[in-house]
């Protein structure tokens, strides 16, 4: 089943789907059009440019200043800010949606900026790469090194990584903060979704990475 059948896109042409990646078309996909959405880490920006097809109002916020360059001269409205400093500067309720691409891993405290996006966003979208994958167990068990694959090609000594977490760490952790899981899909090495009937154990052996649509739970 390709990308373009499992995420059917409004405002995205079957031909464009494409040239984005499995989970940046997964996200634009639980984003409801014309919502204001700030993006967490947005590197080159090609999300932002994925939400515009959409007729969603997209910021970033992007740790490198080449980064902030690249999606400036691309027309989009990024300014440089770090995820685990800059967004408590932010008010309660400022978007609809903030999101978070395979940015987690990178940041120092975890847990507060996940609290961060769900108090100035209604909601939060997170995307991660999953230490839990079959591929990085059997690195480890059997290679003995730290694992390195497409979607993290860094050697240990060289990466910007230092809080990996499989998808069942970060369910747990949104159990622990009252976090509501409003969607959660796993994609495999093809960025194809693990069915949604087989039970997290699966999720977390064969999913290469985790997206989730969150919520504030409950009392909060």
């Amino acid at each position: 089943m390709s990308v373009q059948e499992v995420l059917p896109l409004n405002g995205v042409a079957t031909g464009q789907a494409g040239q984005f990646r499995a989970d940046h078309l997964l996200v634009a996909e639980m984003v409801k059009p014309g919502s204001k959405v700030l993006d967490v880490g947005c590197g080159d920006g090609d999300l932002l440019q994925l939400l515009e097809t959409r007729g969603i109002d997209g910021r970033g916020i992007e740790l490198s200043r080449e980064g902030v360059n690249r999606c400036v001269a691309k027309g989009l409205a990024v300014v440089q800010g770090d995820a685990d400093t800059d967004l408590v500067n932010y008010p309660d309720d400022a978007f609809d949606y903030v999101i978070l691409s395979q940015t987690l891993q990178a940041t120092r405290q975890p847990r507060v900026v996940l609290e961060n996006l769900l108090r100035i966003g209604r909601h939060a979208i997170v995307s991660f790469p999953n230490f839990g994958f079959w591929k990085m167990r059997l690195q480890l068990l059997i290679g003995g090194h730290m694992p390195r694959t497409e979607n993290l090609p860094a050697t240990w000594y060289d990466t910007a990584n230092i809080h990996f977490c499989t998808i069942k760490d970060f369910v747990q952790l949104c159990d622990e903060i009252n976090v509501k899981m409003e969607r959660s899909v796993a994609l495999d090495l093809y960025g194809r979704p693990v069915p949604l009937n087989l039970p997290w154990w699966v999720w977390n052996m064969f999913g290469e990475q985790g997206v989730f649509l969150l919520s504030r739970g409950g009392g909060k």
